[in-house]
């Protein structure tokens, strides 16, 4: 069985692996451990890279991805990321990972990684997934997903995942950058600082303004 569960992961991560040249630049040395003193240091990828004479074995660790998140949220859902932030030596390597965990009919809302392509892979529970083209097709797949099933969502199209079943879901996702980024929909159209004039947003959504004025008054949930 163990060595079922390593063929799964090394698969997963090749894969992950083989999508980094989607998207970030391809890295012209071994790493570029990202560093916030800009001292004596070069500005590259979006982050200052450390002198690699100094970097450490921690500079490429992450720790406890095993533990369980809350969901006791408004969307049942909560994202572990580990991106460039949480290990500094991802910078320019172009690819991170999350864990997602899933409340009982909970959901990862839909959202778009701007900058990533995603390879989802289910460890525990039942999600229906999906994705949505560009215009002017917006075109919608989906699929019910199992234990041990994997689906790919392209990289800047609206997706979302949705726990279907009576107890808790847990994916794993790996992204082709070291910084993907969020953009969860609800949250940006309506939850915007400042807001939105209503005016937009009623014509846009074809609803009254009202409509639109209560949208933006609700708190939106940020689940990363």
């Amino acid at each position: 069985m163990k060595a079922v569960h390593f063929l799964v992961a090394s698969v997963f991560l090749a894969l992950a692996s083989s999508l980094a040249s989607a998207s970030d630049p391809s890295p012209l040395q071994d790493f570029c451990v990202a560093i916030n003193d800009t001292k004596n240091s070069v500005f590259v990828n979006g982050k200052f890279c450390k002198d690699p004479k100094l970097a450490t074995p921690n500079d490429f660790f992450y720790s406890g991805l095993n533990i369980p998140q809350k969901t006791s949220n408004p969307v049942g859902s909560t994202v572990t990321p580990v991106n460039v932030v949480q290990i500094l030596g991802l910078n320019t390597l172009g690819v991170s990972l999350a864990r997602i965990d899933y409340a009982p009919y909970g959901q990862n809302p839909p959202h778009t990684h701007p900058r990533a392509s995603e390879i989802l892979f289910v460890q525990e529970g039942t999600l229906y997934v999906g994705f949505v083209t560009s215009n002017p097709d917006n075109k919608l797949f989906t699929k019910v997903l199992h234990k041990g099933d994997v689906f790919v969502f392209p990289i800047g199209l609206i997706h979302f995942q949705f726990n279907i079943g009576k107890t808790n879901a847990v994916a794993f996702a790996a992204l082709s950058s070291q910084n993907p980024g969020v953009i969860t929909i609800a949250n940006a159209v309506f939850g915007s600082d400042p807001p939105i004039n209503p005016d937009v947003l009623a014509k846009a959504f074809q609803l009254d303004q009202n409509v639109v004025k209560s949208l933006q008054a609700k708190f939106w949930w940020d689940n990363n």
